[in-house]
């Protein structure tokens, strides 16, 4: 079993029938050159990964725009579709005004799992003060939190508000918190390394952009990037399997994973067991 900690629901059928809204989204996300899928196709790409659960993470910068790319309202609308394969993260606009209120609507009322930000496209630090409400949110619940970490590919997003290092300071103050830097922190893969060493709750995921295939990156991150045996001696118990699609394939990158050649236990804490952990549901 595969569990999927990144896709982005930007293409799924269901939250693309306002084809007005479905461009402009393509827009702010640069998908370009794709269309819609319906999710028994997407099911079908998915079972080519043997991935049986999906994170689906959402998109509100919304300040500007005054409406999200992927709301939470989206999420739980596929989550209510496919709800034993979809675990549905929730996300707001902090510069919002009523963005915290928000976050609790999509917690409590429609019972997302945990929370997405990618501060790069927000243009604004980890440490901002206006976060923490947010941070104070997901205590109260019980709810992990993944970030955007490293080089964001979206519009008018600056990677200098995203790098790995920036985000300790939240790790060392909810250290009660599960929190994922997404993409290896992708290039800053060595500051995301030391960050997993060192933090019981910090975790990664493979979802990684690239100048290559997911063969070529991967071996570059994972052993070149890092020691030979940095992964299966020091922080196997921290990297969650991540497609980044619809950038990626699934099907692709677990085929980079596999040819990494990890032992059977790594690759099964890659592959499932570390995203059980992050969640909280290890039974």
């Amino acid at each position: 079993m595969v569990i999927d900690t990144h896709v982005r629901p930007a293409l799924f059928a269901p939250i693309c029938e306002n084809g007005e809204a479905f461009q402009k989204r393509c827009d702010n996300m640069n998908y370009h050159l794709m269309k819609p899928a319906n999710i028994s196709l997407l099911k079908k790409q998915f079972g080519l990964a043997d991935i049986q659960k999906v994170f689906l993470l959402p998109s509100d910068c919304s300040y500007h725009t005054g409406t999200a790319e992927i709301s939470n309202d989206d999420i739980a609308k596929l989550v209510e579709l496919e709800p034993d394969m979809f675990i549905g993260f929730a996300s707001a606009d902090p510069r919002n005004r009523n963005a915290a209120q928000e976050l609790e609507r999509a917690f409590a009322d429609l019972k997302l799992s945990g929370l997405y930000l990618n501060t790069a496209r927000l243009q604004i630090s980890p440490e901002d003060e206006r976060l923490y409400a947010f941070y104070n949110l997901c205590r109260k619940y019980g709810k992990p939190i993944i970030f955007h970490a490293g080089l964001s590919l979206e519009t008018n997003a600056l990677a200098k508000y995203a790098r790995p290092a920036d985000f300790e300071k939240i790790l060392y103050d909810y250290p009660d918190i599960n929190i994922c830097l997404t993409h290896v922190g992708w290039p800053w893969v060595q500051e995301t390394a030391a960050l997993l060493m060192k933090y019981p709750n910090a975790y990664t995921n493979t979802a990684l952009m690239s100048f290559d295939g997911p063969y070529q990156i991967f071996h570059k991150v994972f052993r070149e990037d890092m020691g030979e045996l940095w992964v299966e001696h020091n922080i196997a118990d921290k990297i969650m399997f991540g497609s980044d699609s619809p950038r990626i394939r699934p099907v692709r990158s677990k085929r980079g994973l596999d040819s990494l050649n990890f032992t059977e236990e790594t690759r099964e804490k890659i592959d499932y067991r570390n995203a059980l952990h992050f969640l909280g549901r290890e039974d």
